[in-house]
């Protein structure tokens, strides 16, 4: 049987009156690769914020590995984001700091390791990701998708459980997103990391994800759910059909 290691009840979203989503009910499940689609405005970040914490919901809940996150005190929701991970839509990283620098943050904020040990496991994490050898380089001396790499180096370093994704592969030629997202399901399957992924790419969306929801920017809620090739042999409406099935038509015919 699977285990939840988030469920959400009844979760709406608002920025002051204006309703971004009325109402969300799904549950992402150990070690899922769980994607979060639906087109423009349709409230996909705005429920990674909530998911992060980095927002509220107007309404209903959200549990994480059982801990009630926006009712629970600010020390046990602490401790919960300790055991997730972000990688921003831009990489987020520091730009004065080194990729080492970067990656050693919150393993000096979050941990008492020495700083041998730290410098043992920021080596490890850009290892992990493909950039051993980059540690004294800054962000702008390197590449988008090495940025986004670093990021994601940074993101694993306190060995989270979770980790969340803003739109990986904004902004990357298609080889580069392709290797971020072997990338991410390498750390799925070898880690057991359980990845939460905002993105509009159908490739990506079919290449990774093992579950998702679809978020219907026009009725503002959830009208799918489960794992998007199954969603895309017998979807529940046109419009989960023609977000899965974009420009297909047109390849066949061009």
């Amino acid at each position: 049987m699977k285990t939840e290691k988030i469920v959400a009840q009844a979760l709406k979203v608002a920025y002051g009156e204006k309703v971004i989503i009325k109402r969300a009910d799904f549950s992402v499940f150990q070690n899922d690769i769980f994607i979060i689609m639906g087109g423009s405005g349709s409230g996909k970040s705005s429920l990674l914020r909530v998911l992060t914490g980095l927002m509220k919901p107007v309404s209903g809940t959200f549990t994480v590995d059982g801990v009630h996150f926006p009712s629970a005190p600010f020390a046990q929701q602490l401790e919960v984001m300790k055991k997730t991970g972000i990688l921003y839509q831009s990489g987020g990283l520091f730009s004065s700091m080194t990729l080492a620098e970067n990656v050693a943050l919150p393993l000096q904020r979050y941990t008492d390791y020495t700083d041998s040990t730290i410098d043992e496991i920021v080596h490890l994490k850009l290892a992990l990701v493909g950039l051993d050898g980059y540690n004294d380089y800054y962000p702008a001396e390197i590449s988008g998708g090495m940025k986004k790499r670093a990021g994601l180096a940074r993101a694993l370093a306190l060995d989270p459980e979770i980790v969340y994704f803003d739109e990986p592969s904004a902004g990357l030629d298609p080889i580069s997103a392709a290797r971020l997202d072997r990338l991410m399901k390498d750390i799925n399957q070898s880690l057991g990391t359980t990845l939460i992924v905002v993105t509009h790419e159908l490739d990506s969306i079919f290449e990774i994800g093992t579950n998702s929801i679809f978020l219907d920017a026009t009725t503002k809620t959830l009208t799918a759910n489960g794992n998007p090739r199954d969603l895309l042999k017998n979807p529940p409406n046109e419009t989960v059909y023609n977000f899965l099935t974009r420009g297909k038509e047109d390849e066949k015919t061009a």
